[in-house]
């Protein structure tokens, strides 16, 4: 499904054309269309198993097998191996974290090179999440699963990244570490941040997204603008099963 966009409107910052991607033998993407417009916060939608996570993987090159064009303000990503994606500007936080148990949380913060300018200070990250200032000597998995959360999102911000790939941020967090995780986005967009984000809670991805592509089967099926939710909010029950 190939997004349009208006006459004289700015090219997307990523755009995904004819994405494909394989487990091993497993065909399971197919033919991937969207786009990610700088400064918005962007939610792939779907059921469980829909493909989505896997459509960050292969975005981020961490996917054994895939194929298609990932173009980031124009340049192609699809050959390039994961560790020179990142260094093109896109941060990838996985559904798992990757918190790193033998290191401190100031460790753990300040383990990633930077590579780009505007890479948030550790000072400028514990801003963003104060719950981690003092947690700073605690090992990385001793905090709960929101400050690990937090974590995880504050070590990409320190690279430069400007484009946050967000694999599940709010699953199995309390509701009110799930508000902290939408404050945090919403400031992120503020500041300049784009962000395309794979959210279970619709009921979250809604109160910060700006449009929302609907995954099923390994196909991008639906876009929907947030401010169209309304219009289509049986439609999208039906999708997501919800």
């Amino acid at each position: 499904m190939a997004e349009t966009h208006p006459a004289g409107a700015a090219p997307p910052l990523l755009k995904v054309r004819n994405l494909e991607g394989w487990y091993g033998p497993s065909h399971v993407l197919h033919g991937v269309d969207f786009d990610v417009p700088a400064g918005e916060v962007v939610t792939l939608l779907g059921r469980n198993g829909a493909g989505k996570t896997t459509i960050l993987r292969a975005i981020m090159g961490v996917l054994g097998r895939r194929a298609g064009s990932v173009r980031m303000n124009g340049m192609e990503l699809i050959d390039l191996p994961s560790r020179l994606i990142a260094r093109r500007g896109i941060g990838y936080c996985p559904e798992e974290r990757g918190i790193f148990a033998s290191l401190s949380v100031r460790e753990n913060l300040e383990l990633p090179p930077v590579i780009g300018p505007g890479g948030r200070s550790t000072g400028q990250v514990l801003d963003l999440f104060p719950n981690l200032r003092a947690r700073l000597n605690s090992g990385g998995t001793r905090l709960s699963g929101g400050e690990q959360q937090m974590l995880a999102i504050g070590r990409i911000l320190r690279t430069g990244a400007r484009l946050l790939l967000l694999d599940e941020p709010t699953e199995g967090l309390a509701p009110v570490i799930v508000q902290e995780i939408g404050r945090v986005i919403a400031q992120l967009k503020r500041d300049g941040f784009t962000v395309l984000l794979v959210e279970q809670n619709f009921r979250f991805a809604e109160t910060i997204a700006d449009r929302h592509y609907i995954v099923e089967q390994g196909r991008v099926i639906d876009m929907v603008p947030n401010a169209a939710l309304e219009a289509k909010r049986e439609q999208l029950h039906g999708y997501l099963a919800i």
